[in-house]
Formats: C-alpha cells, sequence, structure tokens
C-alpha cells in the first residue's frame, strides 16, 4: 500500500505561481512512477504530468508544457509540482498517484491523494 497525501494548492491570481508536493508513505516509492491529474468541476479526470521513478522520463499534457515541472526527491518520498503563468482554465482539484506502470493513464494508477484545490481567478 502507497499513502499519499497533497498540499500546496489555493487561491492564486491569473500569471501566479504555485508549488504542489506530495507526501509518500508506505512501501518503496522509488520504484513507482508517479503523477499528478487534475478534475475541473463537470469535466473527467486530467493527466497532467508524470515523472519516473529515476526522473529519467517525464511527460506533460501539451496545456501545462513550458508552465509546470514536475519534479520528485526520493530521500524524501515526496513529489512536486511547480505551476508558473497559472490560468483560469488551470482551475481544478489536482490529484497525485502512483504507479508501477509506465503509463499515464489514470485506470492504471492504483494509489491516489484526497486533491487539492486550485482555483485561479482572472
Amino acid at each position: 500500500q502507497v499513502q499519499l497525501v497533497e498540499s500546496g494548492g489555493g487561491l492564486v491570481q491569473a500569471g501566479d505561481s504555485l508549488r504542489l508536493s506530495c507526501a509518500a508513505s508506505g512501501r518503496t516509492f522509488s520504484a513507482d512512477r508517479m503523477a499528478w491529474f487534475r478534475q475541473a468541476p463537470g469535466k473527467e479526470r486530467e493527466f497532467v504530468a508524470s515523472i519516473s521513478s529515476t526522473g529519467g522520463k517525464i511527460y506533460y499534457t501539451d496545456s501545462v508544457k513550458g508552465r509546470f515541472t514536475i519534479s520528485r526527491d526520493n530521500a524524501k518520498n515526496t513529489v512536486f509540482l511547480q505551476m508558473n503563468s497559472l490560468k483560469p482554465e488551470d482551475t481544478a482539484v489536482y490529484y497525485c498517484a502512483a504507479t508501477l506502470f509506465d503509463s499515464n493513464h489514470p485506470s492504471l494508477y492504483p494509489y491516489w491523494g484526497q486533491g487539492t484545490q486550485v482555483t485561479v481567478s482572472s
């Protein structure tokens, strides 16, 4: 089992930055691919970014490329999402997730955090 706890969400203005953190506990964290997903009201959960166990393979959805950066600190069992130049359309609940698969599909992520709200005002 892996337990995930997100933090760092909040209310910001367009153009501002936020840094989300996800603290993991349980079995070996360093073996997992970690990802961030988000879900806006009335929309399906969508992939945002993922990072492999060693950090060597990173993926982003097109809408956040150049603005968001995912990173991890395996010594601290933590994954981060640095979000810059935030836009109102980034408003959503952001979830951290873990998997042993090399995938960005939410159905292949068995472990999820409770989510943290990010609201970007225009």
